[in-house]
């Protein structure tokens, strides 16, 4: 297999997959920085928690995957110790100018881009800035959202131009082509496209059930995905709100541009599904432990939701497991197509 690695050819059988134009180097350092500083912010937010919690360090080990493992409640929770790992390992592809840490790294900004927004919309409620100024962790919480909007920006806006297609050429130079997956890749793709689609369209009918049930104030639901004050508690974990309706919106957008297959989206294919197999299997976890799995066929609701689980727990393996054979079946050729 020939790859071509930056501006050398790579001709050892079944190469690594190809790094980034030399002239883009600076943007990935610079992600690699601001993606390794946030994650060690939700790291050090993590190490607090354990520390100043009732539960010994072996609870939150155990509590990574059983929820109902730890006693005390965490400043940041599963999400954000997902992110965390998956910032750290996004870093370390760009730190090493691997192509998929880009839309990894543009997944990665777009999610805390809207965390950010979120968390702007809230402070716009004068009670909401009020628990930020009496709270002993008040600025140290709004220190981090800070930093998150600054990572958000500044990530977006050094990987943004950074695509492969755009470089910089003289006179003599002629134009690069733009990417296209090969054909092996793009069948890849799209069969990671259609699992994605398939369980956000799934997640996307029982959130459309839960809003009809009777007794929902659905107006507070949705406002509480966009407003951080609704809760009124400055926890830095995700609402169940935002993640939710977070992850319908990605797997949806993320699985509608892998079936056009004409963007490389490894990164940002990986990253969504490791974490949301993390999750999944976090939530089987829990289901195993409270006997649900044994009861579940007696209703037709606990038959799909373990269904559901079953599904999720196979489609984002695949998913992983499928994303790490794009791209080995040989460089991208010329085309007319974009880059994502």
């Amino acid at each position: 297999m020939v790859m071509r690695d930056g501006d050398a050819l790579d001709a050892r059988p079944g190469g690594a997959p190809p790094r980034a134009a030399p002239e883009h180097h600076g943007a990935y350092h610079t992600t690699a920085f601001f993606l390794t500083l946030y994650a060690s912010a939700l790291t050090a937010w993590t190490v607090y928690g354990i520390v100043q919690g009732d539960g010994s360090l072996w609870d939150f080990v155990e509590g990574l995957f059983n929820p109902g493992a730890s006693p005390a409640s965490q400043l940041v929770g599963p999400y954000e110790w997902a992110f965390a790992a998956a910032f750290f390992a996004t870093a370390g592809l760009a730190a090493a100018h691997r192509r998929p840490a880009r839309s990894a790294a543009l997944f990665s900004g777009f999610f805390l881009l809207a965390v950010s927004l979120r968390e702007a919309v809230g402070l716009c409620d004068a009670a909401y800035r009020y628990q930020y100024a009496t709270d002993p962790l008040g600025g140290w919480a709004l220190a981090t959202r800070v930093l998150g909007l600054v990572v958000a920006v500044a990530v977006l806006t050094t990987m943004l131009p950074a695509a492969e297609h755009r470089r910089r050429r003289t006179d003599a130079t002629p134009p690069a082509p733009r990417p296209v997956l090969p054909a092996r890749d793009r069948c890849l793709s799209r069969i990671c496209g259609v699992l994605f689609l398939v369980m956000g369209l799934i997640r996307l009918a029982w959130t459309v059930r839960d809003l009809t049930t009777p007794g929902m104030d659905t107006a507070r639901y949705l406002r509480g995905a966009v407003d951080g004050s609704v809760l009124g508690t400055l926890n830095l974990a995700a609402s169940a709100e935002f993640t939710t309706l977070g992850s319908v919106l990605g797997f949806l957008l993320l699985g509608g541009l892998a079936i056009r297959a004409r963007r490389d989206l490894r990164g940002a294919l990986l990253v969504f599904a490791s974490i949301e197999l993390y999750l999944t299997v976090r939530t089987a976890v829990w289901l195993t432990v409270t006997d649900f799995f044994n009861q579940s066929f007696e209703t037709q609701e606990g038959a799909l939701s373990a269904a559901t689980t079953a599904y999720g727990l196979a489609a984002m393996t695949s998913v992983v497991v499928l994303v790490m054979g794009v791209g080995r079946g040989g460089e991208a050729v010329g085309s007319g197509e974009d880059e994502a």
